[in-house]
């Protein structure tokens, strides 16, 4: 299974307020610049992001972004099944568009099946405050602080 940059994007953002202050804010050029990620497409992530009430978003002078609630509340599989288009591994999982000749017989849909509800469970057991316990290496590594 491979996330789309999409996904990736939205676990970064997540990771990085999440390795902020207590809702000391950030601003999507700050995130841009610190994981070298184009600031047009973080701008489409962070309003997804805040349609989904993870973030908020503050206008204006002085204004910028943080997590809305806390990161042990954010689960990467939800986020995952949220963000991610299709789960369509291979052609047979897609009924609509499927034309594979196997597929009245084929017993490999039902193994990959299998391992993508093994895989998303594997998230399921995380939240974003499993990836910030680090949060002084974080920090040293995406603001340039101290360890």
């Amino acid at each position: 299974m491979r996330l789309t940059m999409y996904t990736d994007f939205s676990l970064r953002v997540l990771i990085f307020l999440g390795a902020k202050e207590d809702a000391e804010l950030s601003t999507i050029q700050e995130i841009s610049d610190s994981f070298q990620i184009s600031k047009n497409h973080l701008t489409k992530v962070v309003h997804e992001l805040g349609k989904m009430g993870l973030v908020e978003t503050i206008r204006g002078r002085g204004g910028g972004i943080r997590l809305k609630v806390d990161p042990k509340d954010i689960n990467i599989g939800e986020l995952v099944r949220k963000t991610e288009d299709d789960f369509y591994l291979v052609e047979c999982f897609n009924s609509e568009a499927n034309l594979c000749a196997l597929a009245p017989a084929c017993r490999l849909k039902g193994v990959l099946q299998e391992a993508l509800l093994a895989y998303l469970a594997v998230l399921d057991r995380y939240s974003i405050a499993d990836f910030i316990v680090n949060r002084d290496e974080i920090a040293a590594i995406l603001f340039d602080r101290p360890l």
